[in-house]
């Protein structure tokens, strides 16, 4: 059974450190005049990063008021997309795929792997704040399934010693590389490729 949740608490105010308020006011001009409002999942993502991982209502607010959109408007795309957080998270966010691709690949496997690795369930994070975990719905990665996301990175072709593997590397410090952990190439077969192996005979 998860914990029950805590109450989060919410910073009085957020604004851009200069050097994203740069990186923001290049973001709104790559929009046409009278769509800047359409900025605001880059800005979402940028606050987000700024904050540790994680979007407070200030946060949303300083972003709609640059956008001059209405608060509302603002909660409405950050409570529905899922790569936003509202509450914090661990400094590796583990976001394991169970939509049915996964699940068919026996993502099951993974999400326990995940929680005797972590010793946490899913919802919740470490006591030490280094990981949370959490399910995620497709992330786009089919043909590598079973996946999961941790940060930036997808790791891919997973079974439960891989993850544990991928896990135990994170808990070290380390940074594993991200990609199929079963040793195939990208998205190709395993094995390699299996047809358009001769060359062209045309002149």
């Amino acid at each position: 059974m998860n914990a029950p949740k805590k109450t989060v608490e919410q910073p009085a105010s957020f604004e851009f450190n200069a050097e994203n308020k740069e990186r923001a006011k290049k973001i709104v001009a790559k929009y046409p005049a009278g769509r800047q409002k359409s900025a605001v999942m880059p800005l979402l993502d940028l606050a987000q990063r700024q904050h540790n991982g994680w979007l407070p209502r200030a946060a949303m607010d300083y972003v709609g008021a640059m956008l001059d959109m209405a608060p509302i408007r603002v909660y409405e795309v950050a409570s529905f997309y899922t790569m936003y957080n509202l509450a914090p998270v661990g400094k590796h966010h583990v976001q394991v795929c169970t939509t049915t691709p996964c699940w068919v690949r026996n993502s099951d496997a993974v999400v326990e792997a995940c929680r005797k690795t972590l010793g946490i369930d899913v919802g919740e994070t470490t006591a030490d704040g280094k990981f949370t975990l959490s399910e995620a719905e497709c992330l786009g990665a089919c043909v590598n399934a079973p996946m999961m996301q941790i940060g930036d990175d997808y790791y891919e072709d997973l079974d439960a010693a891989t993850t544990q593997r991928v896990l135990e590397a994170f808990k070290r410090g380390e940074t594993p590389k991200p990609g199929p952990q079963n040793g195939r190439s990208t998205s190709e077969p395993m094995g390699g490729r299996k047809t358009l192996l001769a060359k062209s005979g045309g002149g």
